[in-house]
C-alpha cells in the first residue's frame, strides 16, 4: 500500500482544557481518518507536537492509534491493511528507543525527523537512519526550516535511498528547488525505484501529485512521481484528500477529466493551507490551525496545545472560516463528519450510517 500510494494524515494530539490527553477524542480522530478512507496514520510527528515526549505521552498516544487501526482492520475493513507510521527524533539512542517502542506496538515504519540535531552533519544523520533501520523500515523526512528543519543535499538523499532500510521519503521543505533535489537524489540511487515518494509540501500538494519528474537514474532518464502524501494538511478534510489522491492517480494513467478535477483544486487547497498553517504569522499557529478546523467540525473540544503560548495567530480563525465558506469540497466534509461523530466519540461498534 505504501508503494502504491495512499493518504496518511499526520495525527494531531487531542487535549482537554487542562492540556491533558483526551483519550476519547484522540480515538475519535483515528476513527475519522480511517473511515474517511486514509490508508494509514502517522503518529508522534510534528503535527502530534514533538513536545509530547517531554510530557510522557509518546507511548500512550502511539498505543491508542495502534488499537484503533487494529479495530478498523478487524471490524470495519476486514482483510485491509492500515500503514502505521511512528515519528522518531533526537539523538541515535533516543531515536532507536522510540523505534523499539513503535515496533512493540505493531508499527510498520518510522518517519525519522531531522529536527533536534542542529550540530549533526549529513553523515551523522545517515548513520542515525541506518541505526533506526535496524529496528523498523525508515521513511526519510525533509522538514521545512520554519518549524525546525534544515537544508539537506542531493547527495544526502541518494545516500539515504542507498540504505536497505529506506522504504520511502517525505518531501516537506516547502521549496520547489529542494524538492527537485530530493527527487534527483533518490532517483540516482540503485535502490531508487524501491523508495516511494510522498509529498509533505502542504503548500504544493496538487503540484507534487500531478508532476512527472523527469530526472536521471543510474541507467539513464527516468520519470518519478509522488504516489501519496503524509501531511499535516491531510489531518483535516481527509475524505477530500482521498478523492484528490484518487484523481491524481487516475490522471497519471491518462484520465484527463481526473486531471482537470485535481487542477481545479490547486488554488483552493493552497489557500486553505495558507490559512490553516498560518503563513501570515510565520507558521506560528500551524498546530492550532489544524486544531481549529477539527474544533469547528466537533472532533476536538478546543485548540489547546501542550505549550500554552502556542495558539491561533490574530486573524487566523477568520481566514480559516473564510476558506471553509469559499470551497465546496471543504464544506462537504462537515456533513460526513456530523453523520458519524456520535459513533466516533462513543461506542465504535455502533453501526455507521449507510
Amino acid at each position: 500500500m505504501l508503494h502504491r500510494g495512499t493518504v496518511i494524515p499526520a495525527h494531531p494530539l487531542a487535549l482537554d482544557a487542562r492540556r491533558r490527553l483526551d483519550e476519547r477524542r484522540q480515538r475519535a480522530l483515528t476513527r475519522y481518518y480511517l473511515d474517511a478512507g486514509a490508508g494509514g496514520v502517522a503518529v508522534g510527528v510534528h503535527t502530534t507536537q514533538f513536545a509530547l515526549r517531554d510530557h510522557g505521552l509518546y507511548r500512550a498516544v502511539l498505543a491508542l492509534a495502534a488499537e484503533e487501526c487494529a479495530r478498523h482492520e478487524g471490524r470495519d475493513a476486514p482483510g485491509a491493511a492500515v500503514v502505521r507510521v511512528a515519528g522518531v527524533c533526537g539523538p541515535v539512542e533516543q531515536a532507536v528507543a522510540e523505534a523499539v517502542t513503535a515496533r512493540s506496538l505493531g508499527y510498520d515504519a518510522v518517519l525519522v525527523s531531522p529536527a533536534g540535531l542542529p550540530d549533526a552533519d549529513e553523515a551523522a544523520l545517515l548513520d542515525r537512519s541506518a541505526a533506526v533501520g535496524e529496528v523498523l523500515p525508515v521513511i526519510g523526512f525533509y522538514l521545512q526550516e520554519a518549524v525546525g528543519g534544515r537544508y539537506l543535499s542531493r547527495g544526502y538523499w541518494r545516500g539515504l535511498a542507498d540504505q536497505e532500510s529506506t522504504v520511502a521519503v517525505k518531501a516537506a521543505p516547502f521549496d520547489r528547488y529542494r524538492t527537485l533535489e530530493l527527487v534527483q537524489g533518490v532517483a540516482a540511487s540503485e535502490r531508487g525505484a524501491r523508495v516511494a515518494l510522498y509529498t509533505g509540501n502542504d503548500d504544493a500538494i496538487v503540484q507534487d501529485l500531478l508532476t512527472p519528474f523527469a530526472v536521471d537514474g543510474p541507467s539513464g532518464p527516468v520519470v518519478r512521481r509522488f504516489t501519496g502524501g503524509l501531511l499535516g494538511h491531510w489531518a483535516v478534510w481527509t475524505r477530500s484528500a482521498v478523492r484528490l489522491l484518487a484523481d491524481a492517480h487516475a490522471a497519471a494513467g491518462g484520465d484527463r477529466a481526473a486531471a482537470a478535477r485535481a487542477e481545479a483544486r490547486l488554488a483552493g487547497d493552497t489557500e486553505a493551507n495558507a490559512a490553516v498553517y498560518d503563513v501570515r504569522g510565520g507558521f506560528a499557529g500551524v498546530i492550532a490551525g489544524v486544531h481549529e478546523v477539527l474544533r469547528l467540525q466537533g472532533l476536538l473540544a478546543g485548540t489547546w496545545c501542550l505549550d500554552p503560548a502556542e495558539d491561533l495567530s490574530p486573524g487566523q480563525a477568520a481566514l480559516i472560516a473564510g476558506v471553509r465558506e469559499r470551497y465546496p469540497w471543504l464544506r462537504e466534509e462537515d456533513a460526513f463528519i456530523a453523520s458519524r461523530l456520535p459513533r466516533w466519540l462513543g461506542d465504535p461498534d455502533t453501526p455507521a450510517p449507510s
